[in-house]
């Protein structure tokens, strides 16, 4: 069997795979469709992150692919469907980047909270601004509210709760024992966090009239999926002072476009879609992917 890597994997998940079948290791493939295409129809695996879209012309191509493997837990990049209706089972590395998004989260959460950090360069030039940062707060006692109580949610409160934080976690597809419902942990989280997949049900989820409903003064934290958050309205939210920062790891459009609307809003961290990614996540994600993809071509 041929399992086709079209972009980046670790050494040591490829030698997994290699030990039972060929593979084809291209990562230049991810930024050449053409490329891809032609390679496509030999694969009776691939195993792709988010930067390429199985869906259309590639789905098509796949003639002989029994299994998709995804290096990552977002599914919004794959035609499920398409793959259903072609027998090609679909495999995310369901938690296995769960303690790297986790702690991501709470690290943002806290920089946000008493955010020193804008002042290292000030303070290596010989500057003292300890007055503006007095105001600081302790993340021990406030509220996380969770959006998305999966894996990685969890794994989030279980961080939070760690050091001390109240936690509120909903799901919007669900309503089991101990959870909260939406409007309330809007209402009363001092920081919520977002876990939930991009789909229509979600998309532009907290929008002006959602963001409205936060607790003046808290924070989001975004590191699920672009789309989720309307970019515009939480600019203006920021610019308005009803929330009191912002920390995004994921666009709509990545990377940023210029003219972005967030560029300029005030106490906003951005990062690169990096949530997930240390090396440590790269070798648990990469290794359980392999191991699934050589016993579904068993």
């Amino acid at each position: 069997m041929k399992i086709l890597v079209p972009d980046v994997m670790t050494p040591a998940a490829l030698q997994i795979m290699a030990r039972a079948h060929e593979v084809v290791y291209e990562p230049t493939l991810a930024t050449d469709f053409g490329a891809l295409l032609r390679a496509a129809p030999a694969a009776h695996g691939l195993i792709v992150r988010n930067r390429i879209q199985v869906r259309g012309a590639l789905l098509d191509a796949l003639s002989q692919c029994r299994v998709l493997g995804r290096l990552g837990v977002g599914l919004d990049n794959i035609d499920l469907d398409g793959c259903a209706a072609r027998g090609i089972e679909v495999i995310p590395a369901t938690g296995a980047n769960a303690l790297a998004v986790a702690e991501w989260v709470v690290c943002a959460a806290m920089l946000l909270l008493r955010p020193w950090h804008a002042a290292s360069a000030g303070v290596a030039a010989g500057q003292w601004p300890r007055a503006p940062l007095a105001h600081g707060r302790e993340i021990a006692g406030k509220t996380l509210g969770i959006v998305g109580y999966g894996s990685v949610g969890r794994e989030t409160g279980r961080l939070a709760a760690a050091l001390g934080m109240s936690i509120m976690a909903c799901d919007l597809h669900a309503r089991a024992p101990g959870l909260s419902r939406f409007d309330e942990v809007l209402a009363h989280s001092d920081v919520v966090t977002l876990h939930m997949p991009l789909a229509e049900a979600t998309r532009n989820l907290f929008d002006a009239t959602v963001l409205a409903k936060m607790k003046p003064g808290a924070m989001l934290v975004n590191a699920a999926r672009g789309g989720i958050v309307d970019e515009g309205a939480l600019a203006q939210a920021l610019h308005a002072g009803h929330l009191g920062g912002a920390a995004i790891d994921v666009f709509a459009q990545e990377p940023l476009g210029a003219g972005s609307a967030l560029a300029g809003a005030p106490n906003l961290l951005l990062s690169p879609h990096i949530a997930g990614v240390t090396e440590e996540s790269e070798t648990r994600v990469c290794e359980l992917i392999a191991r699934r993809v050589v016993e579904s071509l068993c």
